[in-house]
């Protein structure tokens, strides 16, 4: 099967355009869907569960005479993980275990509160506390993504999150128990057979069944990101996510066949996902494109990969692995593989990325299920300035200060000056007040 895949070179004259041409990607959402998203925002809004019924019996088949009956209870999560064969909940646990003890080193390393004293006694630092209650959204359409729950739950309950609600469509009743059992071992609290622009909405709002959250995180479909967008500002949110992408870094020492395979693996998420390859020998690059071919055939979703690979993939001959990870930095994509005998000389040179795999036996796979690092990435390149989800992405932080009598009367008469200046005579007296102490 020849796939017919962009094929660049950075010595061609016109490799910038046809390199932008390559980047590009229409973030804008349908008109359609905004206009429809905002209306089941605002019925929602308005009109609590009788709103989410109505919706979620016309859009996923399900009937329910109370919102009460879409919750899932415990038991019900507790069955499903004893429900799945061995293998399925020895990995899942295996996972969640790493998910987890990764996440707990992150907190140990920046979620814990902390302060100080100067010289003069004035105490100076930062609490660190767990948002209250957040929900997670898990797809359930035309795919279930049971590590989703680990990766957005487990953050949560590491940071001390105090309540996690889960929402997940079950289209025409149809309930996956690897994602139940993925709740049970995450320790999910709340669950609900919700899904679409409605479940944000509940979120987000409240109604009389479903308890309002402080922050969604969870990707979704483009409703769901729609809905996301719209309520950010009542509640956090994590990001607004795009199409998958990844790009290999490889300098020739990798079996193609593994990195046709990695393509793949990001390809088979829908036609929008990107796969790049950047590579100095041009050679190598043409048994990666002989690889592409000879196994797509067997690849169950072939098609949707092959869309993938000639809409939006491209082969990239660079002068350079140097040049590699300049382009690299320049596209900033949401996984990137260093395919190489020497990863850890070219990893100081990648500035953006939303996960760096070092090393040909480090696919992008194990960090989507079991690694440890979180697989909710920043794509489209936002990892230019955004990280992956986290512990701190369930925490906020209030800054302490605690003014000695003595460390007044030397923060004051700054304090004040720069408030004259500014024209705010209250805030200056409030600081003067304090110079004499009490009586002064």
């Amino acid at each position: 099967m020849n796939v017919n895949m962009r094929q660049l070179a950075t010595t061609a004259a016109d490799f910038e355009a046809a390199f932008q041409r390559v980047l590009h990607w229409s973030a804008q959402t349908d008109l359609a869907i905004e206009e429809r998203v905002a209306a089941i925002l605002a019925d929602v809004r308005a009109r609590g569960d009788a709103a989410v019924l109505e919706y979620t019996l016309r859009l996923d088949g399900v009937s329910a005479e109370r919102v009460a009956e879409l919750e899932i209870p415990h038991a019900d999560l507790r069955a499903a993980l004893a429900a799945i064969p061995a293998r399925q909940r020895d990995a899942l646990e295996a996972a969640a275990q790493r998910v987890r003890s990764y996440h707990e080193r992150q907190l140990d390393a920046c979620g814990r509160s902390w302060s100080y004293r100067d010289a003069d006694g004035t105490l100076l630092g930062q609490k660190v506390t767990p948002l209250d209650r957040v929900g997670i959204y898990v797809p359930g359409g035309k795919a279930t993504y049971p590590s989703s729950v680990l990766m957005n739950a487990l953050p949560a309950k590491v940071a001390g999150v105090g309540e996690i609600v889960m929402v997940v469509p079950t289209p025409r009743g149809e309930r996956n128990l690897l994602v139940l059992a993925a709740a049970a071992v995450a320790g999910v609290d709340r669950a609900y057979t919700i899904g679409g622009a409605q479940a944000v909405g509940a979120l987000a709002y409240g109604t009389a069944t479903v308890p309002a959250v402080h922050k969604i995180t969870g990707p979704g479909n483009a409703y769901v990101a729609s809905a996301k967008r719209r309520v950010f500002g009542q509640v956090g949110i994590d990001m607004i996510a795009g199409p998958s992408e990844i790009l290999v870094l490889a300098d020739g020492s990798t079996p193609p066949d593994w990195v046709a395979m990695d393509l793949f693996s990001q390809a088979e998420h829908d036609e929008l996902a990107q796969s790049v390859l950047l590579c100095p020998d041009a050679a190598y690059i043409a048994q990666v494109k002989a690889a592409i071919d000879r196994l797509l055939p067997a690849m169950p979703r072939r098609d949707v990969i092959r869309a993938s690979l000639e809409g939006r993939g491209a082969l990239i001959h660079t002068r350079s692995m140097e040049e590699s990870c300049e382009i690299s930095n320049r596209i900033a994509p949401e996984h990137l593989e260093v395919s190489s005998r020497e990863p850890q000389r070219w990893e100081p040179l990648l500035r953006h990325a939303g996960a760096i795999f070092l090393g040909a036996y480090t696919s992008e796979s194990l960090g989507d299920y079991c690694a440890g690092p979180n697989h909710v990435l920043p794509t489209s390149g936002t990892a230019r300035f955004s990280s992956p989800l986290g512990v701190y992405d369930f925490q906020k932080r209030s800054s302490l200060i605690e003014v000695s009598e003595a460390g007044a009367q030397t923060l004051g008469p700054i304090a004040a000056e720069l408030a004259h200046g500014e024209g705010l005579q209250a805030h200056a007296r409030a600081a003067e007040m304090r110079l004499k102490g009490p009586r002064g």
